[in-house]
C-alpha cells in the first residue's frame, strides 16, 4: 500500500504503514500479491489494510501480533487478516515472505476473524499463478475461485496469547526484552510476592497454558 516509511534502529529496520478502513482502496483484481526477501530484521508498526490479507513465507518464520495474540508464520502455516484489522509484525533477516491481498468486494464467503491458514502446495501454486498480470480474465477468475475454495483453518496454528494483567506484566516484559530469561515459576512467584499457585492460575486463566508451556511457546 502507499505511504510506506521506514527507519533503522540499530540493526532493526522499522516500517510504518497507513491505517486503512476496509474497502478504502479498489484493487485491479480480486487477488493481488507481492513478496520480499528481507535483508535485515524488520518490525512493522501497527497498521491495517483496505483489503483482506493472506500472509505466509516462502522460507523462514515471522510473527504477526493482533491485540494480545501473536501468531507464528511459516511456509506451511499462514495467517488470514481481515481488512481493516490493526496488526503489527516482525520478520528476521533472511525471511522470504509473501502476501496475497483480497478485495473486500469479492462475493466468496471468507473468514471474518484472524485465523491461521493451511498453506498447501496446491494453494501455493495457485497463488503464484496469480502473480502473472497478463493472465487471461477467465483463467484468473477460475484460479481465484480455487484459492477461495482451498482456504482452510490450520490445525497446526502457532498462537500465543499475551497476558494483560498487572500481576503477570513483569514476566511478559522480561521475556520480551530477553527471551532467554530462564527464571523458574518459583523464582517469579518470589519476585512478585505471591504463591506459585497464584501465578499458575493467572497464566491458565489468561492464556490457557501453564507458566512453563507459555514460556516455551512465547520463546
Amino acid at each position: 500500500m502507499t505511504g510506506t516509511s521506514s527507519a533503522r534502529r540499530g540493526e532493526v529496520e522499522t516500517r510504518a504503514l497507513p491505517i486503512y478502513a476496509a474497502g478504502d482502496a479498489v484493487m485491479p483484481f480480486a487477488i493481488t500479491g507481492m513478496d520480499e526477501l528481507v535483508a535485515r530484521d524488520i518490525e512493522w508498526e501497527p497498521h491495517s489494510h483496505p483489503t483482506h490479507e493472506l500472509l505466509w513465507n516462502r522460507s523462514g518464520a515471522s510473527t504477526v501480533t493482533i491485540g494480545a495474540r501473536t501468531w507464528s508464520i511459516t511456509p506451511s502455516v499462514g495467517l488470514w487478516i481481515p481488512a481493516g484489522v490493526l496488526h503489527s509484525a516482525a520478520t528476521p533477516a533472511g525471511t522470504w515472505y509473501r502476501t496475497a491481498h483480497v478485495d473486500v468486494r469479492t462475493d466468496s464467503p471468507l473468514p471474518t476473524e484472524p485465523v491461521a491458514v493451511e498453506v498447501t502446495p496446491l494453494l501455493t501454486l495457485l497463488l503464484e499463478r496469480l502473480v502473472d498480470q497478463t493472465l487471461e480474465a477467465r483463467s484468473r477468475e477460475l484460479t481465484e475461485q480455487m484459492v477461495f475454495d482451498l482456504l482452510e483453518p490450520s490445525p497446526h496454528a502457532l498462537l500465543v496469547q499475551r497476558p494483560g494483567s498487572e500481576l503477570l506484566r513483569p514476566i511478559v516484559t522480561a521475556l520480551e526484552s530477553h527471551p532467554g530469561d530462564d527464571r523458574s515459576l518459583t523464582e517469579w512467584a518470589a519476585r512478585l510476592g505471591v504463591s506459585e499457585r497464584t501465578v499458575t492460575r493467572a497464566f491458565r486463566a489468561e492464556t490457557g497454558l501453564s507458566f512453563g508451556a507459555w514460556q516455551a511457546a512465547f520463546r
